[in-house]
């Protein structure tokens, strides 16, 4: 059965840190492009960070600087580190694995930013 799996989320305040984790199973990331995008209450999904099965890394301007997305191949795994987070960046965040034929999404993890 394929899954992948969020967990790290929680509530954190203004200009701490998380680290999202996403494990994958029932199939190997190794030539998937792997993604996290995020929702925020009321908004669509945007992508915030991908990962190629390469390791080229590309993120959005809102996330620059502050987010990098990493992945372990041998462990099945992908990770987000949140640093320098604000209120702006509350939403609930997903991993997403992409091939050429297929894509497959996680259930998500919600990150709080609150005071």
């Amino acid at each position: 059965q394929v899954q992948l799996v969020e967990s790290g989320g929680g509530l954190v305040q203004p200009g701490g840190s998380l680290r999202l984790s996403c494990a994958a199973s029932g199939f190997i990331i190794t030539l998937y492009d792997m993604n996290w995008y995020r929702q925020a209450p009321g908004k669509e999904r945007d992508l915030v960070a991908t990962i190629t099965s390469g390791g080229v890394t590309n993120y959005a301007d809102s996330v620059k600087g502050r987010f990098t997305i990493s992945r372990d191949n041998n462990k099945n795994m992908v990770y987000l580190q949140m640093n320098s987070l604000s209120p702006e960046d509350t939403a609930v965040y997903y991993c997403n694995a992409k091939s050429r034929y297929i894509t497959y999404w996680g259930k998500g993890t919600l990150v709080t930013v609150s005071s």
